[in-house]
């Protein structure tokens, strides 16, 4: 038995559409007696709601086979922070809800945070922007869900939190290096060991960016495929210095290399 990590948008479906082969490679993963657990980076949406989007899609799985960046961010926190630290977060439902659960306090005031957490909003504004930046300067920490520059959407891809990030980077001057989403090893940890309860050598972590998903693989001793079906390019992939254990067009061709590789 082996235990397989993937990602989902440019993975398994591009906004709402699914990529061809998708579903029928994980069928044919369970069907062999492998755990499957899916782990995006996306902060804008629940475990609950992406489980039922893979449901809707056809997809027999339970809630925890999802791992978002939001659930990562928190655990983190809990583990890196101190008893009573106040957190200031620009991001949107998902990620309070997280927080919130993970038993961590929250504040709307800046001069009130240890830490700010930052993520994707949609709502993201120059005051926003401000409130970060007096914040930090006031020696708050910044800790960030996940360095995503674009999200690949039905059609194309939209800013996501690593936009953000460049923005409070050009202000600081400082890089923001406290990331709770791939490519931490934290999420790799986390599945590894609280999910699929295997060694990282009998894992395989499939997924479409190199600087996340094939990144955190490679840090994690975790197998990589990258696949070409979202953001990275051939070109892209040729002058890349992270390098992917094998690359396939997409999810479809996994079984048969699986197969063929025995």
């Amino acid at each position: 038995m082996a235990g397989f990590l993937f990602d989902l948008d440019g993975t398994i479906y591009r906004g709402n559409e699914m990529i061809e082969g998708a579903l029928d490679t994980y069928n044919w993963l369970i069907e062999k007696g492998h755990s499957v657990v899916f782990v995006t980076n996306k902060p804008i949406q629940s475990q609950e709601e992406y489980h039922a989007k893979l449901t809707k899609m056809g997809f027999r799985l339970e809630v925890n086979q999802v791992v978002n960046s939001c659930y990562a961010t928190a655990i983190y926190l809990q583990r890196s922070g101190n008893e009573g630290d106040r957190h200031y977060v620009i991001g949107e439902q998902p990620l309070k809800d997280e927080l919130s659960q993970a038993g961590l306090v929250m504040t709307e005031d800046w001069r009130e945070a240890q830490t700010v957490v930052l993520s994707w909003d949609r709502q993201f504004t120059y005051d926003k922007l401000n409130r970060l930046y007096q914040a930090w300067n006031n020696g708050a920490r910044i800790v960030a869900t996940n360095p995503d520059v674009t999200c690949p959407i039905d059609g194309g891809e939209v800013p996501d939190c690593g936009t953000l990030i460049a923005a409070i980077e050009a202000a600081t001057k400082e890089p923001i290096t406290e990331i709770g989403g791939k490519p931490s090893k934290l999420m790799a940890d986390l599945v590894l060991s609280e999910l699929l309860k295997l060694p990282a050598d009998q894992c395989y972590m499939i997924g479409d960016r190199l600087e996340t998903d094939i990144l955190m693989g490679n840090r994690a001793g975790i197998p990589t495929v990258l696949v070409m079906t979202g953001v990275t390019t051939p070109e892209m992939a040729a002058q890349s210095d992270i390098k992917p254990w094998i690359t396939l067009p997409s999810v479809k061709e996994l079984p048969a290399f699986l197969t063929n590789e025995r």
